[in-house]
């Protein structure tokens, strides 16, 4: 198997279709369905059922697509090792919750970019669920998420922990107001939800948004509660229209850390990752 076929295999299945991948190939369509033609005939058996313009895998390209992965991710680590020659090189793919992206994220790059000048660097922002999924899918080398986190493909490193509090506008009563979330799969929306049916508020309705100034915006005029790293709220364009409120430890106290896969992380780019955030957190709490 050709490692280009593999490439285009993955992204049919990243991109939903052929035309999607030929896009992000930056090749024709033809190309790219030559080559799946071509992987199909040399496995011997049909990687994807085609109905209409879509495709959907198929038992046998389910199985494909974790080999793919695991031999496109080392492919990568490969060229890196042969590039560096004694350097760091090659590329770094790193994920980060939203709220550790305000927090910790730019110090950590700077470090990070002084210890390996020549890395490539490739970062996405998401909620901690969707990040843990795309490094279980070898899409990202680690990711920086809200735990604690237990999975057996998976290394989880506590490196700080994150007071939250519950977060409102100093003449509302939150009891009365609605919650104001992250979206789907943020781990903080778990807690939020749990303090909530805890305080026992009256006010049942929540709403979603997608940033952090955006929640917090929102709770600065009234129009509702959260639940929020206290020094996110400390650093908040919004922080003198805010009131803060200590919630209990089982909810409050939050584990922040690196996860990502044992065999892909090079170990001198994860401990230049965890002592960055070591460093960053240690310096910020004094």
């Amino acid at each position: 198997m050709e490692l280009l076929a593999l490439r285009t295999f993955e992204a049919v299945v990243d991109e939903g279709g052929i035309l999607a991948a030929s896009r992000k190939l930056n090749t024709v369509q033809s190309n790219v369905t030559n080559r799946i033609r071509r992987l199909e005939q040399e496995l011997g058996t049909e990687l994807f059922f085609r109905s209409g313009r879509g495709v959907e895998l198929a038992p046998a390209g389910r199985v494909l697509l974790d080999y793919a992965r695991r031999m496109l991710s080392l492919e990568r680590q490969t060229m890196a090792a042969v590039r560096q020659a004694g350097e760091d090189a090659g590329e770094l793919r790193i994920g980060a919750m939203e709220t550790f992206t305000a927090l910790y994220l730019p110090a950590v790059l700077h470090d990070l970019r002084q210890a390996h000048p020549t890395l490539e660097l490739h970062i996405r922002t998401d909620t901690s669920a969707v990040l843990i999924d795309k490094v279980l899918s070898r899409k990202l080398d680690c990711a920086f998420i809200a735990g604690p986190l237990l999975h057996p493909a998976l290394q989880f490193d506590e490196l700080a922990r994150e007071e939250l509090v519950q977060v409102f506008a100093p003449d509302t009563d939150p009891a009365r107001c609605p919650l104001i979330l992250f979206r789907e799969g943020c781990a903080y929306r778990a807690r939020a939800l749990a303090l909530q049916r805890t305080l026992g508020h009256v006010h049942n309705d929540a709403m979603e948004f997608g940033t952090l100034e955006g929640i917090l915006g929102c709770v600065s005029v009234g129009l509702g509660w959260t639940l929020m790293p206290r020094r996110i709220v400390q650093q908040s364009s919004h922080a003198q229209h805010l009131a803060t409120r200590e919630v209990s430890a089982d909810i409050g106290m939050v584990p922040t850390g690196m996860v990502y896969r044992q065999t892909d992380m090079p170990p001198r780019l994860r401990d230049t990752l965890t002592q960055a955030v070591i460093r960053i957190a240690g310096s910020s709490g004094k």
